[in-house]
């Protein structure tokens, strides 16, 4: 099924609600930067940045007016501190902003901050987009539903998102992928399961390959993949269900068939259990946070009422639970999603408990 066909052409950025700022400002998300979104649009001419293949990245490397680049890369600097350090200046001499880059795809158009430490050499990335209600709420829920925190800023029409390390998908599936050994694609075979399977339980969409990375890390004498979501845009806001299954994009058949080739059926629905019992896990110990957050959302606008009554139908036809079919707000849907999983888990927790006779 083309791309197309599963998804809007074009989804609109929401504005932050005064209650999700409220949120926002609860929980130190919201902090005052000196730079935004539109100032980063002034540049005077950009060139095309190309990857170790001369193949376009199809971002394009900004420049400024000598006399706006040095106001520019001070903000920078102090957005950065900000970020990762206490916000002050002191670190500022060892700071250098190598490029500033704009994507001119997709929906966000972000910008990519390269920052330097100029004694060591050693540098990491930020990104400046425009602020979006559904991304807000794909972030938050990343943070408490996955297994990787995530640090984000937000003031005004302006987003500041840490950069998630790992190799994009695409590049992994083409160029890493063949060569990995007989258990590693097991490996990864397993966690495109579990992906999977998150990213619907929470409502994340449009999971194409590029839209997420593959995170090695060396264990001993072998390597543990990872996958993580690192595109936030298709939180709550399509109503097909297919697209918040990575599975379904043509870009992970890849991936797919690597599930198909090394795992079996009781494999996959032992992966996809254990799956949704950390995420039920993870829903009970992140306690009041996501209660309010899950609150605001229900009266938050993220969605069409199309999308809306589309995606209750395909859950209730999935769950077989009625409620889904009074949803009036994506954040209802979410909100019924999510307590599916943690009732589900609860009700086989204390069956086990009662079969084994353990007291409490």
């Amino acid at each position: 099924m083309s791309e197309e066909r599963l998804m809007s052409k074009k989804k609109p950025a929401y504005p932050i609600s005064k209650k999700l700022d409220a949120y926002l400002e609860h929980y130190s998300r919201k902090i005052e930067i000196p730079i935004f979104y539109e100032d980063l649009l002034r540049f005077s001419g950009s060139i095309v940045v190309y990857d170790s293949n001369d193949e376009d990245t199809l971002w394009v490397r900004v420049y400024y007016n000598e006399y706006e680049r040095v106001e520019i890369d001070l903000s920078l600097k102090r957005v950065y501190s900000i970020l990762h350090s206490d916000g002050g200046e002191s670190i500022f001499p060892f700071l250098n902003v190598d490029a500033v880059d704009y994507c001119t795809f997709g929906n966000s158009k972000p910008f990519r901050i390269k920052v330097r430490n100029i004694l060591n050499d050693n540098f990491t990335y930020f990104y400046v987009k425009r602020t979006d209600a559904s991304r807000v709420y794909g972030l938050e829920l990343e943070h408490m539903l996955s297994p990787y925190n995530l640090n984000f800023l937000v003031y005004k029409d302006t987003l500041i998102e840490e950069h998630i390390a790992g190799i994009p998908g695409d590049v992994f599936i083409k160029d890493f992928l063949p060569k990995c050994s007989e258990s590693e694609k097991s490996q990864l075979a397993k966690e495109f399961v579990k992906f999977n399977e998150r990213c619907m339980i929470r409502l994340l969409g449009d999971m194409r390959s590029y839209n997420y990375v593959i995170v090695p890390t060396h264990d001993f004498d072998h390597v543990v993949y990872k996958i993580r979501a690192i595109d936030f845009d298709q939180q709550c806001f399509e109503g097909k269900l297919k697209v918040y299954r990575p599975q379904f994009f043509k870009e992970n058949y890849r991936m797919v068939m690597l599930v198909k080739e090394k795992l079996q059926r009781d494999s996959v629905d032992q992966y996809k259990i254990e799956e949704r019992s950390i995420v039920a896990k993870r829903i009970l110990s992140s306690g009041n946070r996501i209660k309010r957050l899950i609150s605001i959302s229900k009266t938050d606008y993220i969605s069409t009422d199309e999308n809306i009554a589309t995606l209750a139908h395909h859950i209730h036809d999935l769950t077989g639970d009625i409620d889904f079919k009074k949803c009036k707000s994506m954040g209802d849907v979410l909100a019924l999603a999510l307590d599916f999983v943690k009732r589900n888990y609860q009700d086989v927790s204390m069956k086990q408990i009662i079969e084994n006779k353990i007291k409490i």
